[in-house]
């Protein structure tokens, strides 16, 4: 597959996202750039804003296989996972798929999972497998999990850890929708049920897509001037845990996405600046004696580290 192919493709998609998704174009393309960038997506906002349609569309779009997992503080790692079972006279024990097994896995309001179920999440985003009982098993490829969570209830939650949090390329929030599109919403409203986004992509494009994000360019200035910024965060005294080098991979491969997403063969420094408050700001953490006071907030942090760093020439 070539970049103009590529890049026709990655546009049909996005059309086509953005005519069942209403919200801003920006979250369609950062979605779309997560999952081509071998990453995975947390939406983070209230309900009723469209989370959950806007994973369910990805899904239908792409043409792969879809699960969803609904959490409750009594959701156990096997509901999610599998477990094995005994079969025939001698009861031998037969593994049973659970829902993790498909391509896109929707894991709705994800803090609401104990603690033990959400590290059942781990070695899956990770490592593409799962271990049960001793025995590995391999996940589908592509492997992408959308996971959504209320930020302002906190009742019955369970806070995500930065180990889990690390897990996600991407943090949206997605607000409300702009008056225009959420009248068209409330006119539909009662038409009974939407129509089914079209699949626009067959396996074998969206394995060339995901080639073709490794031969995105980018410039070893940029390289540079990345490396600057998670030193910048390390040493800062606001923050208790800076820019890990996970994350610094994590956020040139999802800018290499999003350059071939917006029809590009390279990398820009807009891409990086874009991109950095959804890829880098759930993974600092503040100091805790900072807590409640001002600039407290890690994308605050961020943008003054952004604003420190001065771009290469």
């Amino acid at each position: 597959m070539d970049h103009e192919t590529s890049q026709n493709l990655l546009r049909n998609l996005v059309e086509e996202v953005g005519r069942h998704y209403l919200g801003p174009r920006r979250i369609v393309r950062f979605a779309s750039a997560a999952f081509f960038a071998g990453g995975h997506l947390l939406l983070e906002d209230v309900p009723g804003v469209g989370k959950t349609t806007l994973a369910r569309t990805l899904g239908e779009v792409l043409g792969v296989s879809v699960q969803r997992i609904q959490c409750t503080p009594d959701l156990l790692p096997s509901d999610v996972v599998g477990y094995s079972i005994p079969r025939g006279m001698n009861g031998e024990l037969s593994f049973r798929k659970g829902p993790i097994f498909s391509h896109i896995i929707v894991v709705d309001e994800i803090n609401r999972a104990a603690p033990r179920t959400q590290s059942a999440f781990l070695e899956a985003m990770e490592e593409n497998q799962v271990t049960v009982e001793g025995e590995t098993y391999p996940l589908l490829r592509p492997f992408f999990v959308i996971a959504t969570q209320n930020p302002v209830e906190i009742a019955g939650t369970y806070p995500l850890p930065e180990s889990q949090l690390d897990r996600f390329d991407i943090r949206l929030r997605l607000g409300y929708p702009q008056p225009e599109s959420e009248m068209f919403l409330l006119k539909r409203a009662g038409r009974g049920n939407t129509v089914k986004a079209r699949t626009m992509l067959e396996p074998d494009e969206i394995s060339g897509i995901m080639e073709m994000v490794d031969t995105v360019k980018l410039a070893d200035s940029l390289v540079e001037y990345i490396l600057k910024i998670g030193l910048y965060s390390r040493k800062n005294e606001m923050l208790a845990l800076g820019i890990s080098p996970r994350a610094l991979i994590s956020w040139i491969r999802t800018a290499k996405a999003l350059a071939l997403v917006d029809g590009r063969k390279y990398v820009v420094p807009e891409d990086l600046h874009e991109l950095a408050p959804c890829a880098l700001a759930h993974r600092m953490v503040a100091r805790q004696e900072l807590m409640g006071l001002e600039y407290t907030d890690t994308e605050e942090i961020l943008n003054s580290i952004i604003e420190n760093v001065p771009l290469p020439l």
